[in-house]
């Protein structure tokens, strides 16, 4: 599915015209103008799944902040913008083929490491209760005969009888406290977070995804975007490093290395071919430690 075709940046003379009519004097930058025209990019056209690869400060990540902004996708982080960003955008143009779905999107790394630190406060504060809770088991064990005075000494009965007939995992069971929200890894949290993020039919903006995930998590994540994209009419423009997800089929692939951008096959990117001559070198070793030699 394709519903944004095609986006236009502005050219280097639009971008000088601009900064020529910006009233402000004192800046260093003027982020995100001369970012992309610098390396030649004025328009991108989308495939079903589009791949945006180059290194760090290539731009990937300005192109699906722009995108983002001019579509007005929904968000959960915010993004580093400067007060020139709305200015940049406006001279941006796109073009759909559809709709974009309420469920479009764009998710960055900062939202999946937000999501861990959240999940890990909530975790502390049940630890933190956990602990409190230990303390007034052996409290209440301890402490003398109870009397009842009033109807208001009622709770402090039940937690004095509760304490003396059960056990301390029981009691600590009986508040809900005796489990963490989600005892996973880092890895396994931030599939989580990208997998619930993705809802059916839309467009979803991705950057560097591969974060935090195993080479087995990234190939789990490829396969999801696969299927997502082939059977569920859902759109990706992805930044990425990884060569898992480079391999995505029928991805189109813009190479942000290149002078200028322009569009490659997975196979010539130039980390993928160190990663494939590292390997190639070390071929005997592999065949060597293989699972098949060993049982020979």
């Amino acid at each position: 599915m394709i519903y944004l075709s095609e986006f236009v940046f502005p050219s280097y003379d639009e971008e000088y015209r601009a900064r020529l009519d910006e009233k402000r004097t004192c800046f260093n930058t003027m982020y995100p103008f001369f970012v992309l025209s610098s390396r030649g990019l004025e328009r991108l056209d989308f495939a079903p799944v589009t791949l945006l690869y180059g290194g760090n400060g290539s731009g990937k990540t300005t192109v699906l902040n722009v995108i983002a902004e001019a579509l007005s996708l929904r968000r959960d982080a915010p993004f580093n913008r400067s007060s020139f960003f709305d200015g940049y955008v406006k001279l941006c143009s796109s073009r759909t083929l559809a709709p974009l779905p309420e469920e479009s999107r764009a998710v960055s790394s900062d939202d999946v490491f937000d999501y861990m630190l959240s999940l890990r406060a909530v975790n502390e504060g049940i630890d933190v209760k956990r602990e409190e809770l230990f303390d007034e088991y052996f409290q209440k064990r301890r402490s003398g005969p109870f009397r009842m005075q009033s109807l208001d000494d009622y709770d402090e009965l039940k937690k004095v009888t509760d304490a003396r007939k059960k056990t301390l995992s029981g009691y600590v069971r009986e508040s809900g406290m005796d489990k963490n929200v989600r005892e996973q890894s880092n890895g396994e949290s931030a599939y989580f977070y990208f997998t619930s993020r993705i809802q059916g039919a839309g467009l979803y903006l991705l950057d560097e995804p591969e974060n935090s995930l195993s080479p087995s998590k990234q190939l789990e994540l490829k396969q999801f975007l696969e299927e997502e994209a082939r059977f569920f009419d859902c759109q990706f423009i992805i930044a990425t490093h990884s060569p898992f997800l480079l391999s995505l089929r029928g991805a189109k692939i813009y190479d942000f290395d290149g002078d200028p951008v322009d569009v490659k096959r997975w196979t010539q990117l130039e980390s993928v071919r160190a990663y494939f001559e590292f390997f190639e070198t070390h071929r005997r070793e592999f065949r060597q430690s293989s699972p098949s030699k060993q049982e020979k």
